[in-house]
């Protein structure tokens, strides 16, 4: 396949790149470089710096290299920004979405993979949270992919657009030539691992959940499984899948959770060293327990974590940022 993926040289876009080359395939990254890194763009794959949100522009270039299939990665994605600066959101994943819907048509491309959002489902009633859960964003982020899986819905039914969406939650972990380092950084790995470099301490937000351990629990993804499921699912755009007939959803995760206090653990565990922590007040909207059932992406694409360990996500993690300690400049996302 010729495959487009948009925020190529951001940390899961990066990856996922890698993952797509090696497996034989011809890459073009589109990145506008507002939060990826020009380092991380995979020298195979052509690199184009532009904005998925240009319509005339991306289906020049759909046209231009006989592009097959995209893999739409880009997005605005800090929640506490969607809430201060909603419009900033909705103008890009969902104006800038519908815009590179529209190049699709335009250049006669049917086939796309959104790499989306557990945070469609909000606060859900029950856990592990299956795909046909209520969409009930709590947050902008959440509201704008939720509205943009509307849309490719909609392309669907009217032109035939195959589509796949997947929805998790939390991505951890590196490849041993991209991992993760963003600023401003509001991941808790990155942030437990900055903390054990002599960073500010880690700040626990509540210790008084109903959980074992009084932590919230969050469910997980190694980056390099999720960049498996972006191939699985493009495979299943295919003309003729009967996968992606209507447009299919999958939920992705590590198939169970862990608290706050054991990720510290298992930093802990991989330095060998306490990571330095206080314990503040919970912080409003945080449900103490967000899993996703992944049984579809099983049942459906045979995709199943290969990757579920914390130990394997931090200590990935943790190599990349010892191999690569200024970050984005020396090669990562």
């Amino acid at each position: 396949m010729r495959i487009l993926v948009t925020g190529g040289a951001g940390y899961v876009g990066s990856v996922s790149v890698e993952r797509l080359v090696e497996a034989g395939h011809e890459v073009t990254i589109l990145d506008d470089l507002s939060t990826g890194h020009a380092a991380s763009a995979a020298p195979s794959a052509q690199f184009v710096r532009g904005s998925f949100g240009d319509r005339e522009a991306v289906a020049a270039l759909l046209r231009d290299g006989g592009i097959d299939a995209v893999l739409h990665c880009a997005a605005k994605s800090l929640v506490g920004e969607s809430m201060r600066e909603p419009a900033t959101y909705y103008r890009a994943n969902v104006v800038g979405g519908v815009a590179l819907l529209d190049a699709l048509r335009d250049a006669g491309v049917g086939r796309i993979v959104f790499s989306s959002t557990a945070a469609v489902y909000g606060a859900p009633e029950a856990t592990p949270i299956p795909e046909d859960a209520p969409l009930r964003p709590i947050n902008s982020y959440g509201e704008t992919k939720r509205t943009f899986e509307g849309a490719m819905a909609g392309y669907g039914s009217a032109y035939g657009l195959r589509s796949v969406s997947l929805r998790y939650f939390n991505v951890a972990g590196a490849s041993e030539v991209n991992g993760e380092r963003h600023d401003p950084e509001t991941h808790l790995v990155p942030n437990v691992l900055g903390a054990l470099e002599g960073g500010p301490p880690l700040t626990l937000f509540g210790d008084d959940y109903p959980t074992l351990d009084g932590t919230p629990i969050r469910d997980y993804i190694h980056v390099l499984d999720l960049a498996d499921a972006h191939l699985e699912a493009l495979e299943a755009t295919a003309p003729g899948d009967p996968r992606s007939e209507a447009p299919l959803i999958c939920n992705l995760g590590s198939g169970g959770g862990f608290s706050v206090r054991e990720v510290l653990t298992a930093a802990e565990r991989v330095v060998g060293r306490p990571v330095p922590h206080t314990v503040g007040p919970r912080r409003a909207g945080d449900p103490p327990v967000l899993v996703a059932a992944i049984d579809r992406a099983a049942a459906v694409l045979g995709w199943r974590p290969r990757r579920s360990s914390l130990d394997e996500m931090i200590g990935s993690a943790w190599e990349w940022r010892r191999t690569h300690p200024r970050g984005p400049a020396s090669g990562g996302a």
